[in-house]
């Protein structure tokens, strides 16, 4: 969660729902030639349904005349797209491990992809469905978390920022330890996930994101309940953009492409990438082992690669973009975006999966320091 494709990711590395009808602003717009009508027209979809299960606010939707993506691909392929929402990696994961759900898409991180994989829950793609894999480019591919392009397409690549009111914030923040002064009591944002919240305890503490040392995450936990303690920070994940585009808070952890839409509506907002470091992403489209419309989700991963709708996704959203289309368009609006493609990269690390016995301490303690319980 966006000019060639060797200038895209040297920028990159010098540094991610819709309603079944069109919109009346975008109801009469033709974005697609007879050749792609035609193909997907051919898929014989027609009737059946495509569950799509994404980030909040990770898609064009057809508001302010966007192209509303799930619309467009009804239209073509004659499915229906039930398309619904989650706020982290870990609820996916949850309502997914938890079974009795079907999804025929979903959308996780880096580090997620690396868990379903391990665990059996992803099933391979089969890329003669995904021709328009052939936009993705090469740095996008065979990355850490997929080595062998068997499991996900990259959908956007992002980071953590530290987000500020300059109304609000006395002086230019460099450092995730404003989050923890006391002068900005009740006026702090917190991720409401535990990987993000962490990894900004332990940037503090100069750990790895992916230490195995469970001293190290006891350490950083501590540090998030002195926190909580001093600040008494608001968790947060889709609310933060309602409320710091009020005004009403002056500090808040989120990321990079999400503070472009943000100051759009105020533009007292600004940002900073924390001298102390922030997490690098990926995020991917994926298949679970649940689906019920494998034939429809590898469509639908594949239309979602269409330039077109790469672009329409990467203007909505501000995510860098993996698609070389994008890139190489003359008109995309990002291509100056300090936050989205920063011209000095900044200190970054990746998320990993981590072990059962990290992953269940991990959120133990989250749990203690939400409920403001003693850490040990």
């Amino acid at each position: 969660m966006k000019k060639a494709m060797a200038i895209l990711f040297s920028v990159l590395f010098a540094f991610s729902f819709a309603s079944c009808a069109k919109s009346d602003e975008t109801a009469d717009v033709e974005y697609f030639s007879d050749e792609q009508k035609q193909y997907y027209a051919s898929l014989g979809l027609q009737g059946t349904t495509v569950n799509v299960y994404n980030w909040g606010e990770y898609i064009s939707d057809g508001s302010e005349g966007s192209m509303d993506v799930v619309a467009e691909f009804e239209r073509l392929t004659g499915a229906r797209v039930n398309y619904t929402n989650y706020e982290s990696n870990e609820n996916m994961y949850s309502k997914l491990s938890g079974g009795g759900v079907s999804y025929d898409v979903i959308v996780p991180s880096d580090y997620m992809i690396e868990r379903l994989v391990s665990e059996g829950m992803l099933l391979e793609l089969d890329f003669e469905n995904i021709p328009n894999y052939k936009y993705i480019v090469d740095d996008a591919k065979g990355l850490y978390y997929d080595k062998d392009n068997k499991y996900s397409v990259c959908y956007n690549v992002g980071t953590t920022v530290l987000i500020y009111n300059t109304m609000l914030v006395r002086e230019e923040p460099d450092s995730w330890d404003i989050l923890w002064d006391e002068d900005y009591k009740d006026l702090v944002l917190m991720f409401n996930n535990s990987r993000d919240s962490f990894a900004i305890a332990q940037a503090l503490l100069g750990q790895d994101f992916n230490t195995t040392n469970p001293d190290d995450w006891k350490e950083a936990a501590k540090l998030l309940a002195k926190q909580k303690e001093a600040v008494s920070p608001r968790y947060v994940m889709d609310e933060v953009f309602d409320l710091m585009e009020s005004g009403e808070y002056a500090l808040a952890a989120y990321y990079a492409g999400d503070y472009e839409l943000m100051v759009e509506n105020n533009p007292n907002l600004a940002f900073c990438f924390p001298k102390e470091g922030v997490n690098y992403f990926y995020d991917a489209l994926c298949i679970p082992k649940c689906t019920q419309n494998k034939k429809g989700a590898e469509a639908f991963i594949n239309f979602m690669q269409e330039p077109e709708v790469a672009l329409a996704n990467a203007e909505y959203i501000y995510y860098a973009s993996p698609n070389s289309e994008v890139i190489a368009n003359d008109d995309y609006s990002l291509k100056g975006s300090e936050a989205v493609y920063p011209s000095v990269k900044p200190n970054s690390q990746y998320f990993r999966n981590l072990d059962e016995k990290i992953l269940g301490l991990q959120s133990e303690l989250w749990v203690n320091i939400i409920q403001g319980r003693e850490i040990k």
